[in-house]
């Protein structure tokens, strides 16, 4: 009988089962030709996907169980293939079973927001802002407090993108997909969650969301995962209107883990020109946060 997926947030052999079983549920039978027949689980059972990756259905079971040793790269490789995962997929599965990458970032030390970071930003003409792994908000210029929220307002722990997604009404009017927004947020502390496996931080975000938000409670079962990364994202903002805008995560040097993430718009464009405007708001009407900065680390400890 299939095991309903995990919902904890634990790494290591726990968290390799239920992330085996999150992508084996996903996996439909058709995509491996396979037929759909009367099935009582959704995707794969277990003996069809250790045929799929060749491995024996009892090995595989003691995988999903946490009952074996860590495997081998190859037998990974095979059951990335066999689930079809992609590259961050297949990223996050390496790291769950690799205990000398797990063990690096076993105790999580803050670092620090570097002067010279925060002058970057300051100057920087449109919205950006600095994060760490578990989405903790460090630090920001004037235009991404325009975009988003006072950061400054809020108590340190509370400063976290993934906290202004799922809990703040105001986030579910400003990203023009709310749904899409929040599960790639919640991806990426998954996989924080495997590099980063014992950070007492993210244990106290994932309880809190859990007992807060029900959508957190229903998606993170789903043991998505997403890297830090680019795209394009469209806003809905209640002052300067729409804007189609991409991003770019820039990862720092240094002892932490800090992703520089800043927006812009196609020369031109009408979110250009709203950019433009969002920035001069942020001059002309927005109090200055550099003091409240500097009164409070927004690292949370």
């Amino acid at each position: 009988m299939d095991v309903k997926p995990d919902p904890g947030p634990t790494v290591g052999p726990d968290g390799l089962g239920a992330f085996l079983r999150s992508r084996r549920h996903r996996r439909s039978p058709e995509a491996v030709g396979l037929p759909r027949g009367l099935r009582r689980t959704p995707g794969l059972r277990r003996e069809e996907l250790a045929l799929l990756a060749g491995v024996s259905a009892d090995y595989y079971t003691r995988l999903e169980q946490g009952r074996a040793q860590s495997p081998s790269s190859q037998v990974l490789e095979a059951l990335a293939r066999a689930l079809g995962l992609d590259a961050g997929e297949r990223t996050h599965l390496f790291t769950l079973i690799n205990p000398d990458f797990a063990s690096r970032r076993t105790h999580h030390v803050p670092s620090p927001v570097r002067p010279s970071v925060q002058r970057l930003l300051d100057g920087w003409p449109t919205p950006a802002w600095l994060v760490n792994h578990s989405l903790d908000v460090l630090a920001w210029n004037s235009a991404a407090t325009a975009l988003f929220t006072d950061w400054a307002q809020l108590p340190s722990h509370e400063r976290n993108m993934l906290r202004f997604v799922l809990l703040d009404p105001a986030a579910r009017q400003l990203f023009g997909s709310w749904q899409e927004s929040a599960g790639e947020f919640i991806g990426k502390l998954r996989t924080a969650a495997a590099r980063w496996p014992q950070d007492p931080a993210i244990d106290r975000l994932v309880a809190d969301l859990s007992s807060r938000s029900p959508e957190f409670r229903t998606w993170w079962p789903r043991y998505e995962v997403a890297e830090p990364g680019h795209g394009r994202i469209h806003y809905h903002h209640p002052v300067v209107g729409d804007l189609t805008v991409d991003y770019e995560t820039l990862r720092l040097s240094g002892e932490g883990e800090q992703q520089l993430v800043a927006v812009s718009a196609e020369p031109g464009s009408v979110s250009a020109d709203r950019l433009r405007r969002l920035a001069d708001l942020a001059r002309t009407q927005l109090r200055p946060v550099v003091d409240a900065r500097q009164q409070e680390c927004p690292v949370r400890q």
